[in-house]
């Protein structure tokens, strides 16, 4: 059992956030990063069972910052 998930973060391109797990087959979006912490943890609770589910969730919020040359 890994100890933590971690999720790579995006903004959106319509808005909001979109987050993707490595390793795992698990992806989910929300409008705030609040709320997608609470939809990551009710993504990673109905990816695993209680037994193997990892303690911690990592949130790895990645940005593209746009700067004139």
């Amino acid at each position: 059992m890994d100890k933590e998930v971690i999720f790579v973060v995006e903004e959106s391109p319509e808005g909001g956030y979109e987050a993707r797990a490595l390793g795992y087959s698990i992806f989910t979006e929300a409008d705030t990063i609040e709320e997608l912490k609470s939809v990551a943890q009710d993504a990673v609770r109905c990816h695993f069972d209680e037994d193997d589910r990892p303690a911690m969730i990592r949130l790895h919020i990645t940005r593209d910052e746009v700067v004139p040359a």
